[in-house]
């Protein structure tokens, strides 16, 4: 079933690069990037409530909140850059540029995760990084 997620995640990401491009025309990049903020946590809160989720809010430890918060964070600097790059430079070329994040995860994911790294993942990084590269040139 994650699958099926990550299917749904990639597409979606990929409509979120061509409809921020269009809506960013003539609009400050952090301006656009706080106005899709909005529309994000407005989006979650209510699944949250509409699935009942928001009983769980008790739960969350100290230590999860931590990284929460700092996950947000990162979230947040994140679409800025990004916004501003796309809104400066072709989204044909950042796109792939911000993809390359799946290798950057993979390598912090075996450095701090301490996740298995296998020949596959190896190789599928390198075709990744050489993908990232013909595409940008």
């Amino acid at each position: 079933m994650w699958v099926v997620y990550a299917v749904g995640s990639a597409l979606f990401a990929a409509l979120t690069s061509i409809l921020a491009k269009v809506g960013i025309e003539n609009v400050n990049s952090n301006l656009a990037t706080a106005v899709r903020t909005v529309v994000v946590l407005i989006l979650a809160w209510g699944i949250v409530f509409f699935t009942g989720a928001n009983t769980g809010i008790k739960n969350i430890t100290q230590r999860s909140l931590l990284f929460l918060v700092l996950s947000g964070i990162t979230t947040g600097l994140s679409w800025l850059f990004y916004y501003k790059a796309i809104q400066i430079g072709p989204v044909s070329k950042v796109a792939p540029i911000d993809k390359f994040s799946v290798v950057i995860t993979i390598f912090l994911a075996f450095a701090f995760l301490h996740e298995k790294i296998d020949m596959k993942t190896i190789l599928g990084g390198i075709l990744i990084t050489a993908g990232t590269f013909v595409l940008i040139l």
